[in-house]
């Protein structure tokens, strides 16, 4: 029986809805964690701060569903707390987010278009120096701390490479153009601006490379495992038995198969490489939610309790999608799952 675009549609309906307790448990998590993991945390959510010190008490005092209720209902509303400056959380995220999702779209292609073909031929050539020289470049990417990758690449890679040694997404505080999306190479797109289109490829080239290379693994030996179950099947067989060359055979044939499990594996790591942007974007100094969070938990200044748990609530919102799109991927990509 064939699937229709009715049954995706129920398809992807009933994976929305599965959303909502996950992410209702995710603000669970964290209320509990903020709220009475800590005994007395007040102090060191408003360190200066006394009459925010004595009313963060006082609402610690009232009884937990009080306090969840609290916590909860203005997340709903959009209030998501402000910074010690009293400048609203809720904006800031909004404008830092689009950056990261850039950065971490850049490194997804990146890891595509290198870790895809050399996980092909790492399965070419199992067990051979080919197949060891793949797997010594992405085992050094999963070894490698982010820090000290990020720190190498800056200090020692942009200048030799011609990229450029200033931090942000472009050279120039602010470009002559408004930023609609807060995406860098986007907004220069859409204002027409080449010049400035090239300037923020070459500011974005070196972080996602960077988030790429780290994570290269992944996409690299989820398609060599998978090439692997998929070279002895028959129509591969069939296929070179025709006469097919070894590049059409393995990448028309063979790889569209085993690129079922890779995608998906890609969508759900999207999710988790936001883990690595936090450390990546303050290097850089891109201007997303990485770099927000760094500041958030208080590393370069006074901590700001409000913008630190927007984060976490972010980055879970974040990987939940991930995992819906890569499930949704799945479904779609692989004829056997039933969309009913």
């Amino acid at each position: 029986m064939g699937r229709s675009p009715e049954d995706l549609a129920i398809f992807i309906g009933r994976r929305l809805l599965q959303l909502i307790p996950v992410l209702l448990g995710v603000i669970i998590l964290t209320f509990l964690i903020t709220h009475v993991a800590a005994i007395n945390p007040c102090p060191r959510w408003y360190p200066k701060a006394h009459q925010a010190i004595v009313n963060c008490e006082a609402s610690l005092a009232q009884p937990l569903l009080t306090q969840f209720v609290h916590y909860f209902v203005p997340l709903l509303q959009g209030n998501w707390g402000a910074s010690q400056l009293g400048t609203p959380v809720l904006p800031q995220i909004v404008q830092a987010v689009p950056a990261t999702f850039e950065l971490v779209v850049a490194a997804l292609f990146l890891m595509i278009v290198i870790g895809i073909p050399l996980g092909v031929i790492a399965a070419q050539y199992a067990g051979r120096w080919p197949d060891h020289l793949v797997r010594i470049f992405y085992l050094s990417g999963w070894a490698s701390p982010t820090y000290v990758v990020s720190i190498i690449a800056f200090v020692y890679l942009a200048k030799p490479l011609g990229l450029p040694t200033s931090s942000g997404d472009f050279s120039v505080l602010n470009p002559p153009f408004h930023q609609w999306t807060h995406m860098s190479v986007v907004d220069a797109l859409l204002a027409g601006n080449l010049q400035y289109t090239v300037d923020a490829l070459s500011h974005l080239a070196l972080p996602a490379a960077v988030l790429a290379f780290i994570n290269m693994g992944i996409a690299t030996r989820m398609t060599r495992t998978s090439m692997l179950e998929v070279l002895p099947l028959d129509y591969v067989k069939a296929a070179r038995m025709k006469g097919l060359s070894n590049f059409t055979v393995l990448f028309r044939h063979a790889l569209r198969n085993a690129l079922i499990t890779t995608t998906t594996v890609l969508g759900v790591t999207a999710g988790g490489l936001l883990a690595s942007t936090v450390v990546i974007e303050e290097v850089f100094g891109w201007p997303g939610i990485g770099q927000y969070a760094f500041n958030s938990f208080g590393a370069t200044g006074e901590p700001n309790f409000d913008g630190s748990i927007a984060v976490v609530v972010v980055f879970a919102i974040a990987v939940v999608i991930a995992n819906l799109i890569a499930d949704i991927l799945y479904g779609v990509l692989d004829p056997r799952v039933e969309w009913r």
